[in-house]
């Protein structure tokens, strides 16, 4: 089975178990929250031989709507000049007081430099990840994300990536 295969099924067997979580702990991740500078660094394309180190820079709105939906901006770039930048929106579900785990999807636009060709100049992103909240509101958590054109273009090879994430609540970075 291909990669590109294993990476469809994962994102279909994630958008059912995200499903099922949305569902059954909606209460959990019911209203506002604090904005976040999210600073991350990690490995593109694990899954393939294009391998190379990214690094990511998002701000995470800590205002809902529809009650727990959050939008987010960002940016990120690898160590052979692929550059991503885009926003979408994400979903904070809290397991307890210090655990969190957030799904997310967004759209930007892709350019490889001499990095993974991914077809197509729009790229679209989902992640999962799993993180730790601490007394302060800052987080560190562990991400895999999936990019690819949807098949805008008939070449669609993907991307997967592995990040570990700081986020800092942007109100400490300015001393409140």
């Amino acid at each position: 089975m291909g990669v590109h295969k294993v990476s469809c099924r994962f994102a279909g067997i994630a958008g059912g178990v995200l499903s099922v979580m949305l569902g059954s702990v909606a209460p959990a991740m019911a209203g506002s929250d604090v904005d976040r500078l999210s600073v991350s660094a990690g490995w593109f394309d694990i899954f393939d031989d294009q391998d190379s180190a990214e690094f990511r820079l998002e701000y995470r709105f800590g205002k809902t709507f529809l009650g727990f939906i959050k939008p987010w901006v960002g940016a990120e770039a690898n160590l052979d000049g692929g550059l991503y930048g885009g926003g979408g929106v994400l979903v904070d579900i809290r397991l307890g007081n210090r655990i969190v785990v957030t799904p997310s999807f967004g759209v930007g636009l892709y350019s490889d430099g001499n990095s993974k060709n991914l077809g197509n100049t729009v790229g679209f992103r989902s992640q999962i990840e799993i993180g730790y909240q601490f007394d302060n509101q800052s987080r560190v958590s562990l991400g895999l994300s999936h990019t690819s054109n949807a098949h805008l273009n008939d070449n669609n090879p993907g991307v997967e990536v592995a990040m570990i994430y700081y986020h800092i609540p942007v109100a400490a970075l300015f001393g409140k």
